[in-house]
């Protein structure tokens, strides 16, 4: 089986962040639960409508052309896709096919196809009785689709690229891409063959919504192919669905071409010159393009922070915000390192425990309390556990960590005067550890000061007391 070399390709669809759908003024709210509620005549396809492009998707496209050094068109238009569905109100899906907003580019040094923007079906439920329901929310919502070459040689490969892509869109704010809402959807074009540089026959798995979904299924795609090929019979080009829940793919319908769908160019739509619109101004998109995944990773590596943390911060957005902000406030290098270890570990544990989403929630503290609580634990006036503490506290409710960790009485006591009575206390009731510490048992040492680390509920600096120990029992 290890003869054969799988070849994939991927065309991925994002549903765009605009205020409006694509071609009509009705909302773009993907969290809208009732059914059939940000409608209107023209993205139902009623007859007679007349559609409007949306400036703003287009402006969204064309950014992530920039992002992903495409060529953006200096023309364009918008065809008909005929094709009959239920989820297709028109009998056709308003796409673009000869000239795409962009062309060519690179991403995670795969090579991009083209990228192009179209509007978003109705979404089909089928939860009761031997019919279907459909509900038009979604129908005419901004879709933006990237169209991979056949490059990508492996499963993983295919998974990365696709979640570099999520927080590239992401990163650009032109889309949340939460593939558990549908918001982005992967399809994988698939064949195996013997040869390098031919391919097999392809197959495509579509409506892919999670990593682990992609992953799986071109993996399993991949050993059928060799699995048929191998015992004499013939692949079916087709359109193959996954099923989750046993691991598997199953055939859907025969895959069909490009002329298939008779494309031609949409009559109620202008054809589009970009470089008549002032907004689309190449300076004016540069301007506007925050730093991306690929530049973030490069800088906090160069601040020395490990890379694994690198990667936890990178992926999710509202962290790397956060991060940022406190960079600003926190110049030292060892105070960065100590704040990227606070937030990839303990407000990641925090984010999981409830249940979030890290990338796009926003935290109920300021980057300036993070980095104030990361003073704390440098200055020794909060323990590492008085920080994860307090954290947990900011986390919940927001609020001054200093404000908070006094509160919780978990400021660390320093004096030493003050800890004297406590150490000389532990070391009258503990003769038989203080008796092996002087015979030179050091294990002895930090359980001494671990007993003053109770006594004093937390609140004792560990490194005061065990200098005190040391002084008393020479």
């Amino acid at each position: 089986m290890s003869d054969y070399l799988t070849t994939v390709g991927l065309e991925i669809h994002a549903e765009l962040k605009t205020q409006t759908k694509m071609f009509c003024d009705s909302k773009n709210d993907p969290d809208e639960a009732r059914p059939n509620v940000n409608i209107c005549p023209v993205c139902v396809g009623h007859p007679g409508t007349l559609p409007t492009i949306n400036k703003e998707a287009v402006k969204s496209v064309l950014k992530v052309g920039l992002a992903i050094n495409g060529k953006l068109a200096d023309f364009t238009e918008f065809d008909r896709k005929n094709y009959f569905y239920p989820d297709i109100p028109k009998g056709y899906q308003l796409s673009q096919y000869e000239f795409p907003l962009v062309s060519g580019g690179r991403l995670r040094n795969v090579a991009i196809t083209r990228v192009h923007l179209e509007e978003d079906t109705a979404t089909s439920l089928h939860e009761e009785g031997e019919y279907s329901l459909v509900d038009f929310n979604r129908a005419g919502v901004p879709l933006m689709e990237l169209v991979t070459e056949p490059v990508i040689r492996s499963a993983k490969d295919a998974g990365d690229f696709a979640r570099e892509l999520q927080l590239l869109l992401r990163y650009l704010g032109v889309s949340d891409a939460n593939m558990e809402k549908g918001e982005m959807r992967v399809e994988a074009n698939i064949s195996v063959s013997k040869e390098e540089g031919k391919f097999g026959t392809k197959v495509e798995v579509k409506n892919l919504n999670s990593f682990r979904a992609v992953e799986y299924a071109i993996e399993y795609e991949a050993k059928r192919h060799i699995g048929l090929l191998e015992s004499g019979e013939k692949i079916a080009q087709e359109t193959r669905g996954w099923d989750e829940s046993i691991g598997k793919t199953f055939s859907q319908r025969r895959k069909e071409e490009s002329h298939d769908y008779r494309y031609f160019p949409d009559p109620d739509l202008p054809k589009l010159s970009i470089v008549g619109v002032p907004e689309f101004e190449l300076s004016l998109l540069k301007k506007e393009m925050p730093k991306l995944p690929g530049e973030t990773r490069e800088h906090y590596l160069t601040l020395g922070i490990k890379s694994g943390d690198v990667e936890t911060l990178v992926a999710n957005r509202s962290l790397s915000r956060m991060f940022e902000g406190i960079s600003r406030m926190l110049p030292e290098r060892e105070s960065l390192l100590l704040a990227s270890h606070y937030l990839t570990s303990d407000l990641v544990g925090l984010v999981k425990k409830a249940k979030k989403d890290a990338d796009i929630m926003d935290f109920p503290f300021t980057p300036e309390a993070f980095a104030e609580l990361i003073r704390m634990v440098g200055g020794k006036e909060l323990s590492s556990r008085g920080a994860k503490d307090t954290l947990a506290v900011m986390f919940e409710k927001g609020g001054s960590p200093r404000v908070l960790a006094t509160e919780l009485q978990l400021i660390q006591k320093s004096d030493m005067g003050e800890l004297a009575d406590v150490v000389k206390g532990i070391i009258s009731e503990q003769q038989k550890v203080v008796a092996d510490y002087k015979s030179g048992k050091m294990p002895a040492l930090q359980f001494l000061v671990g007993q003053g680390m109770k006594a004093t509920k937390g609140s004792a600096n560990p490194e005061v007391l065990r200098e005190l120990f040391i002084s008393l029992l020479k």
